[in-house]
């Protein structure tokens, strides 16, 4: 079974037993926690598509731990001006199983 399910702002093709990173959630390592906006869903040949959520769908995962994601350089130059910037980003990720998927 697939599914297509928003994940902290971003959308996700998820199925039983993936693990996937996520932007940040706000949730501890070991809590089960649940996707409720479920855009889509297949199931062998059968496809049931939201308008834009399929009610009483929802996606179960459990938060395996938080890490950082590469360093991103950000640098800024401006020619002939002497103004140049150099920063570094490094993002939060979650990362999550997928244990159920139910419609």
């Amino acid at each position: 079974m697939l599914a297509i399910v928003t994940i902290a702002g971003q959308q996700f093709k998820v199925e039983e037993g993936q693990e996937i990173f996520v932007h940040q959630l706000e949730a501890s390592e070991g809590d089960n926690v649940s996707f409720d906006n479920v855009h889509m869903l297949i199931n062998g040949d059968n496809t049931s598509v939201g308008t834009p959520v399929i009610s009483g769908a929802s996606v179960g995962a459990t938060v395996l731990g938080h890490q950082k994601g590469d360093k991103v350089i950000v640098f800024k130059k401006k020619r002939r001006k002497g103004y140049k910037v150099k920063n570094g980003h490094r993002q939060s990720f979650t990362k999550i199983k997928i244990d159920s998927i139910k419609g």
